[in-house]
């Protein structure tokens, strides 16, 4: 579907959901970005969602994302439906290639919706998320508790009069009661997690894997219900990284922001980094030149190879062989040093701008990558026999948590993980953004799904990444390293700045404040090293979004290691949770 479309209200979807639902209405709403959103009304909206999943003629069975708006301060909502709170379900056909976001007004201070978990498994966090940052309650959803904030938090963090700064709130204070009640709320109890103590004649025994457990690679705890050495029940306990990621981008600036996007994905910086970037420039309708598309892909696939590199390592050490990760780490360095080079930083580069980059690439920028191309294929050939061939990493992963390509798109798995069951999807050939579509490269893909299969496909990946940034490096298209827009920040400081006050105030403006971004939503996705990355962004017309929203593959991911551990043994949740390559900022944000 085009924009165009878009923009006029037309789309074959809502044609069909209003012959298949006659009494039910529908309301198109324009956005910025190429996908149909329609607004349902409450009553008809499970059943809606329902027959998108299971019916429709090219149905939508990826849950993509399900959050939610608090649109009680917003101004800017011509055309659309009276609403307190919005739910947003951003659906994915396969089928079709097309998005589609459906939209449900909610009424009153703590509005309660159906659940969806019963026909859309992946729901359950999302809906748990929601409930937790919006108040929002799900009738019939089967563990409605909070998942991101302490059970005892007062308040929801992304509703409008909940305080984005410290300061904002009142002083701390630690008495008695409070600490009992922490205390308290921090005994474990089973039946909260859904799990039950015991069965017949048998007594089960639960076990905390972290949250300070280097198997768990970072604040996380997993609650292992157990049948002797079987694994009956997993159940991940999220939230110990939460820094309000999504609430720090209603309070920045659209410029300012995007130094926390990198913290969120630490292993792949500009990934992060890219979709913020493509979502600003999408609402802004900003059309950056030809080479600061070259310069971001060139930059994602370096970062893409520097999350592979840890994740090889790490993958390696965790079932039970030490040397790879102290290799893997030096290979991560040579290109950091790039990154370095390039940007100032290394992890947290920060260097992506709306309308193009920084700065231009540095003199001898491409001698440092055509060293870095001719070192790391020697190394990546080092590797294939010494851990994938390893009999130990074999014995360790092959056949171990297998899945099919239904059950991960159920769950919301995309990326490497996805691929390994055998589906080609990655959005760069997919729906190409930002150039991919002039790059040759092929889509590595494995069969089984199991914890092998997504080592397998990881391993391909970087030497597709390699032949990507081989292309970068050889057909460097000259020109502007920035869009001449006047969105863009910071502005060009000549000719004008100088020499009359307007453009001087101007450049002021957009330096201080930044840029007054127009009215509108845009949700842009990027293909990650760990999977989809995207953000929704929601403008008011404001030097700040009114709604951000980050969608990370980390979240899903870690939703369905349960799936994955029911049967194994505790040393196969260790193996499971290093094939899922996750970040726990990813999970938490």
């Amino acid at each position: 579907m085009s924009e165009a479309d878009n923009k006029s209200g037309a789309s074959d979807v809502q044609q069909e959901l209003e012959r298949r639902f006659p009494d039910a209405s529908f309301t198109p709403q324009p956005t910025t970005d190429p996908w149909p959103t329609l607004w349902v009304d409450e009553d008809h909206a499970r059943d809606v969602l329902e027959y998108l999943k299971n019916d429709a003629e090219e149905h939508y069975p990826l849950l993509y994302d399900l959050t939610a708006i608090d649109e009680r301060e917003r101004e800017h909502r011509e055309g659309q439906p009276e609403s307190d709170f919005t739910m947003v379900y951003q659906l994915v056909s396969f089928d079709r290639n097309e998005d589609l976001r459906l939209k449900v007004a909610l009424k009153g201070e703590h509005p309660t919706t159906p659940t969806i978990t019963d026909f859309w498994p992946s729901a359950n966090w999302y809906e748990r998320e929601v409930f937790d940052m919006f108040g929002v309650r799900f009738d019939g959803h089967p563990n409605l508790y909070r998942i991101l904030m302490p059970h005892t938090w007062q308040g929801h963090p992304l509703r409008k009069e909940h305080p984005a700064r410290a300061t904002e709130m009142g002083i701390f204070t630690l008495d008695r009661a409070k600490v009992d009640r922490e205390q308290e709320s921090l005994q474990f109890k089973p039946e909260m997690w859904g799990m039950e103590r015991k069965h017949d004649d048998t007594e089960f025994m639960f076990l905390n894997l972290g949250p300070q457990h280097p198997g768990t690679h970072g604040i996380l705890r997993i609650i292992l219900q157990l049948d002797g050495e079987e694994v009956i029940d997993a159940v991940p306990d999220i939230g110990y990284h939460h820094r309000g990621a999504e609430k720090m981008g209603e309070r920045q600036s659209w410029h300012s922001y995007i130094p926390y996007t990198d913290r969120i994905d630490y292993m792949s910086g500009v990934h992060n980094n890219l979709p913020y970037v493509l979502a600003v420039e999408q609402l802004a309708g900003i059309e950056v030149p030809e080479r600061v598309e070259v310069i971001r892909v060139m930059m994602v696939e370096l970062f893409r190879i520097i999350s592979h590199l840890v994740w090889l390592g790490t993958f390696a050490q965790d079932v039970g062989q030490m040397s790879p990760v102290f290799y893997t780490f030096t290979d991560r360095e040579r290109a950091f040093d790039i990154v370095e080079a390039i940007c100032g930083g290394r992890m947290h580069p920060s260097w992506f701008r709306i309308g193009g980059v920084a700065h231009d690439l540095p003199e001898g920028w491409d001698d440092m990558f055509r060293d870095f191309l001719a070192y790391l294929p020697k190394r990546l050939r080092e590797y294939e026999p010494s851990i994938m061939k390893n009999q130990i990493i074999k014995a360790r992963t092959k056949g171990i948590a297998s899945m099919s390509t239904q059950e991960a798109v159920e769950w919301g798995v995309t990326g490497p993980m996805v691929r390994s069951t055998g589906f080609d999807w990655d959005w760069r050939k997919q729906r190409p953004y930002s150039g991919y579509q002039n790059f040759e490269f092929d889509i590595p893909t494995a069969e089984s799904g199991d914890l092998y299969d997504r080592g397998v496909v990881r391993m391909a990946e970087m030497w597709e990444s390699l032949r990507i940034i081989q292309q970068c490096v050889d057909n460097m298209p000259a020109g502007s390293y920035k869009s001449d827009h006047p969105l863009t920040t910071p502005p060009r400081k000549d000719p004008g700045t100088m020499r009359d006050i307007e453009t001087l105030i101007h450049h002021f403006l957009n330096v201080s404040w930044g840029p007054v971004i127009p009215p509108g939503e845009s949700h842009f996705r990027v293909e990650g090293a760990k999977g989809n990355h995207s953000y929704y962004l929601v403008s008011d017309g404001d030097t700040r979004s009114y709604r951000t929203r980050v969608r990370t593959p980390s979240f899903p991911h870690i939703q369905f290691l349960p799936e994955q551990s029911r049967g194994l043994m505790i040393p196969d949740i260790v193996a499971i949770i290093a094939a899922t390559d996750f970040v726990l900022a990813d999970i938490d944000r």
